[in-house]
């Protein structure tokens, strides 16, 4: 009795387990809004997913995007970043995407299910170039900022006399005006003080702190929020571009502030070489910290942690922007000692799928040639509402049918062998939801073709058990005999299957993949509920009865 009820437990456990994780929940999110301020709302999971065929999705094809660079031969640029693209297109998780190339200069994704579609595209088109800079220390851009302002005059005076084109837009002020140097501001400590800005360090061991300090940031500017376009639209100027030093580079930050109340987008200015790439990445994982809020962190290679080691060993007490695509990722920290192989990137107070996303497109690696969204639409299911229910109502035919035949042919046994199904069935949509996996008609597929190898388990047992009982064996003794005699080739015939699932989902895609996810999860499940869950009923049976009592075969 100790055993029985150890093994009723057992698949108690198992079914409360099942429960949890198919029962819907809700989860609070928090967003940024267009205000720049932290959003929380709630939102309705549903654990099991359904694939793009029972529930639509996205439609995204991809390009060359030749503008911004010359490409001799585009198949071969869009077979190098296919991988790419992929990659990180499946660190959304479980979703049996679809990533191919379609004819020789297009990349084509269906993604089910996804509705972010902002999010979606900054992932697949992220180029993910990754560049470590020393912020600027000699003060470079205020010398040039008295030849930039001439050279916006130039321009407004030969707009209004008509003897240019008009390259720049007119301004009330000069570009200086638009620059806001944090520590030539009287109340710039104030204003940082009051939206909770710090300082940041980094350390030899590549964790951040704060340092709560009042004063700039080398290389640091504020341009207020109105002005960011105009002040882009005057650095786009190609005269503007000669006037800037050589070997400084100019970078907006992904953040905002608020400084007197108003917000403001940080500008940086740094050495154009970078000390370091992101081309000896090795791992990126998102993660929170309590003082620094969500940051990625980072690990290189042996010979990029040398260079790291060395670069930033000689530039001790200055400020390192880290550059993603051009843009600085939150505010450059202080280098305290040399860095090796790890360290970490501040998000600035952003979310941890945003850092989720970054880690994603920094592990996928850089895409060798730039990307543009070509087309881009949602779409339904893509079998018609009414394949789908001819799809359904054939699987729960099946399902009815197996039942149906159990009973009458095997009578009571049947009957245990069903409760086993209803076990098998829902530990398999369990693993399903734990594992994220989309639920696609070739999954349902799947879903009954492992319940026929459920039931075909309990043939063998059935047969095996009968056998022992025309043999005069008693009713206890056939049926552990039944079970024993028929537990390797049941063993054998999953396992095959278990693998060859595992070669489908390896080498498949798509559909294929969405197949053998419900596949090895039914294989696993049925066994569990063949060897263990219909020989527990029939002990718990042959203990009520005592075994005096004929077994129903």
């Amino acid at each position: 009795m100790s055993k029985l009820q150890w093994r009723l437990s057992a698949i108690v456990a198992a079914l409360l387990a099942s429960a949890w994780f198919l029962f819907p929940r809700d989860v609070t999110v928090r967003r940024r809004g267009a205000d720049g301020i932290m959003h929380e709302t709630v939102e309705r999971r549903v654990p099991l997913h359904l694939g793009l065929d029972l529930r639509g999705g996205m439609y995204m094809a991809l390009e060359v995007d030749d503008s911004k660079q010359a490409i001799a031969d585009k198949s071969d640029a869009i077979d190098r970043a296919l991988k790419t693209v992929r990659t990180r297109v499946e660190g959304f998780g479980v979703s049996e995407p679809i990533v191919q190339k379609s004819g020789s200069d297009r990349i084509v994704l269906q993604l089910p299910g996804m509705t972010e579609e902002d999010r979606a595209i900054a992932v697949v088109r992220e180029q993910a170039f990754l560049e470590f800079k020393i912020t600027d220390e000699t003060q470079a851009l205020e010398r040039a900022l008295p030849r930039l302002d001439a050279i916006v005059k130039e321009r407004r005076l030969a707009v209004a006399t008509g003897t240019a084109a008009p390259t720049t837009p007119a301004a009330p002020r000069g570009l200086q005006g638009l620059l806001t140097d944090t520590g030539t501001k009287a109340d710039t400590g104030r204003a940082r003080r009051d939206s909770a800005k710090a300082d940041t360090v980094i350390t030899g061991g590549g964790a951040f702190s704060n340092l709560i300090q009042q004063g700039q940031v080398a290389g640091e500017y504020f341009v207020k929020a109105s002005d960011v376009n105009t002040l882009q639209r005057f650095l786009n100027d190609s005269s503007v571009q000669g006037a800037i030093p050589p070997a400084k580079a100019i970078h907006w930050g992904i953040d905002s502030t608020t400084i007197a109340g108003q917000w403001y987008k940080p500008l940086y200015v740094t050495d154009k070489r970078p000390i370091m790439t992101g081309e000896h990445l090795t791992d990126a994982r998102p993660n929170t910290d309590p003082l620094e809020g969500t940051i990625v962190q980072f690990e290189l290679d042996n010979v990029g942690g040398r260079r790291f080691r060395n670069e930033t060993g000689k530039h001790i007490q200055d400020y390192m922007a880290i550059v993603l695509d051009g843009r600085v990722m939150g505010r450059p920290p202080v280098i305290q000692s040399a860095i090796g192989t790890r360290g970490q990137i501040t998000m600035g107070g952003k979310d941890l799928a945003a850092a989720q996303d970054l880690a994603l497109v920094l592990r996928a690696g850089a895409l060798p040639v730039p990307l543009r969204v070509a087309e881009i639409r949602s779409i339904g299911p893509s079998l018609g509402q009414d394949s789908i229910e001819k799809g359904l109502r054939a699987g729960l035919l099946g399902i009815v049918l197996v039942i149906v035949i159990m009973v009458g042919y095997y009578r009571f046994s049947g009957l245990l062998s069903v409760v086993g199904l209803v076990f098998y069935a829902i530990t398999t949509l369990a693993f399903l939801a734990a594992f994220g996996a989309d639920l696609t008609l070739p999954g349902i597929a799947g879903f009954v073709l492992s319940i026929g190898m459920a039931v075909d388990a309990n043939f063998l047992q059935f047969e095996r058990i009968r056998e022992e009982l025309d043999r005069g064996k008693t009713t206890r003794t056939a049926v552990e005999e039944g079970f024993k005699n028929s537990f390797s080739a049941i063993i054998d015939t999953h396992v095959t299957t278990a693998l060859t699932g595992a070669v489908l989902y390896q080498y498949g895609t798509g559909p294929v993949r969405g197949f053998a996810v419900t596949l090895v999860a039914g294989v696993i499940s049925s066994m569990v509920s063949s060897v263990f869950v219909v020989r527990t009923l029939f002990l718990w049976w042959l203990s009520r009865s005592r075994g005096t009592k004929p077994l129903s075969i």
